[in-house]
């Protein structure tokens, strides 16, 4: 099984997200017609797993200013 994407973390990655670890979707190609095709696959352990998704939630939520070039995962 793959370790987990995470920075400087071994463990075993058991959870599969297309979501980087900084909490953005990233497209791996000029061309996408769907997620199979435009999305890499990422490997976390279930410890940063959990951590990625409540930062995304906490980013989502927040009336911060997102004008930083990254779309919110939830607006694909």
């Amino acid at each position: 099984m793959p370790t987990c994407d995470y920075a400087d973390c071994g463990a075993e990655g058991e959870k599969v997200s297309r979501l980087s670890p900084e909490g953005f979707l990233v497209a791996t190609g000029e061309k996408a017609y769907s997620f199979r095709e435009a999305y890499h696959r990422f490997h976390y352990c279930k410890e940063h797993h959990d951590e990625l998704m409540k930062n995304v939630w906490n980013r989502v939520r927040s009336e911060d200013d997102k004008e930083d070039g990254h779309i919110a995962p939830t607006a694909i």
